[in-house]
């Protein structure tokens, strides 16, 4: 049954998700055999504190705790439904003590000499040992279709608890990345303060000199004030990721500062893209995979429906023995059995069987949409992360020409001013390009890493730490 049921859904799904050959986005880095990659995708970066953090994040983060918890739920779900398949006996013990009379059935009648006597009550025990057992004969397949939508929604919680996986290391990868790129902007904007704190003396000296004027000496003081400007929203960044870092370790906010103060660089960026096809999407996917345990799941409770309009054969039984003394029992007088089938049968429920029938259908059409929903959304994700990675990619190696030219730029308008050969603007334009320049690189690699964190999402890399 459960065979033709995930059979039903495969071909169900197929005519509803329907996949481009190829991805459009993909750039000339890009390789199809993309398995080994994307398991294990965090560790191409080659940043062994990314490694560390995500490690510990699956191991504590409470949203995957939640869902694990969620999954032995659903797992327990499916072990009632199971049981509902077999047989229920159970002990039926009673002692009593009763006064009799005639509405207990127990008189007691009063000979003396052989002629009647007097009817009267008279109180007794009543001991009972036994069992009762019920099994409904599963004739039209609604329990098994009840074990097979619960053996879905383990599979649904299952991939459920796979999606908050993947997205934890996502948000862990994104977040370390902007830290450390918070970290690398804080040392070029630090450089800077040196070189125009270096050219604040050198416009004192002139100034003093003769050589230079106090208009150049007030401009060089407020291009270094405003670059200072920048150190506290950078210091307030890096903290701000430091706290996000420790809450998805289910820590503290200050718990990994002394940790992750200390600057470092980057992680590498890898050579190579592992984007694959986009028929990879339909099995690599536990959003994917859930809609499709989803729509298991509300076929088979469309099953369960349509048995209900069926009727219901249960067999029953009961034995024991019983006594008004312990030492009854060990005879067989008071034996006692009974056995048969009893069947229910639907006659007139006011429409209610048939509303149920319609509302699980109506549910399979819902899982069917929301299947086809999924799938559509995982390819726009796809689309959308190839295309802004390889968008930045190319914008990066353009900043990159940006920041060697404005260093030359900045070296050679001070040179010039030295020699008294231009004002002191030019010198200041340079600076100013040369910190946008250099701090618009830092972005860009920030977001280019990130980028390619959302695409190693949007592809369902990492599969290898999932149940």
């Amino acid at each position: 049954m459960r065979s033709i049921i995930l059979l039903t859904v495969f071909w169900l799904g197929l005519a509803q998700a329907e996949v481009p050959a190829k991805f459009t986005s993909t750039g000339p880095d890009s390789r199809s055999s993309n398995e080994p990659a994307l398991a294990n995708w965090w560790v191409s970066l080659g940043d062994p504190e990314l490694n560390s953090l995500i490690a510990r994040a699956v191991a504590s983060n409470l949203d995957v705790k939640l869902a694990g918890q969620r999954l032995l739920e659903a797992r327990a779900a499916r072990r009632l439904s199971r049981a509902d398949l077999l047989p229920t006996v159970e002990s039926s013990d009673s002692f009593q003590r009763i006064r009799g009379g005639f509405n207990q059935g127990i008189i007691h009648v009063d000979r003396q000499g052989g002629s009647p006597g007097l009817i009267s009550a008279f109180e007794t025990n009543a001991f009972q040992l036994g069992f009762d057992a019920s099994w409904e004969i599963d004739f039209f397949g609604g329990k098994r279709h009840a074990l097979a939508a619960a053996t879905a929604e383990v599979q649904a919680s299952g991939e459920a608890r796979h999606d908050i996986l993947i997205s934890l290391l996502a948000e862990v990868a994104r977040n370390y990345i902007e830290l450390r790129g918070a970290q690398r902007r804080m040392q070029l904007t630090r450089a800077n303060l040196d070189l125009q704190k270096d050219s604040l003396h050198l416009t004192e000296v002139r100034s003093e000199a003769g050589l230079g004027t106090q208009l150049d000496l007030e401009r060089q003081r407020a291009q270094l004030e405003a670059t200072a400007a920048l150190v506290p929203q950078l210091q307030l960044e890096i903290v701000r990721q430091i706290h996000a870092l420790s809450t998805l370790l289910a820590q503290q906010p200050e718990a990994l500062r002394s940790e992750l103060a200390a600057s470092a660089p980057l992680p590498a960026m890898p050579p190579e893209v592992p984007a694959g096809l986009p028929a990879d999407l339909l099995k690599r996917r536990p959003d994917i995979r859930r809609a499709d345990a989803e729509i298991a799941a509300t076929t088979a409770r469309v099953g369960v429906a349509r048995a209900d309009f069926f009727p219901k054969i249960t067999l029953t039984g009961a034995a024991g023995r019983q006594s008004a003394e312990w030492s009854g029992f060990t005879l067989g007088a008071g034996n006692f059995f009974s056995i048969g089938p009893g069947v229910k049968l639907p006659l007139f429920t006011g429409g209610r069987l048939r509303a149920n029938l319609e509302v699980q259908k109506q549910r399979l059409e819902e899982s069917l949409t929301a299947y086809q929903n999924t799938v559509l959304q995982s390819l726009r994700e796809t689309e959308d992360s190839l295309e802004a990675y390889n968008r930045e990619r190319e914008r990066r190696a353009r900043l990159d020409a940006s920041v060697r030219a404005s260093r030359e730029t900045s070296e050679l308008a001070r040179d010039v001013y030295l020699s008294g050969l231009s004002d002191f603007l030019g010198v200041l334009d340079a600076q100013r390009q040369q910190l946008s320049a250099e701090t618009d690189l830092a972005l860009s690699d920030t977001t280019a890493l990130t980028d390619l964190v959302a695409l190693y999402k949007a592809l369902g890399g990492g599969w290898s730490v999932a149940p």
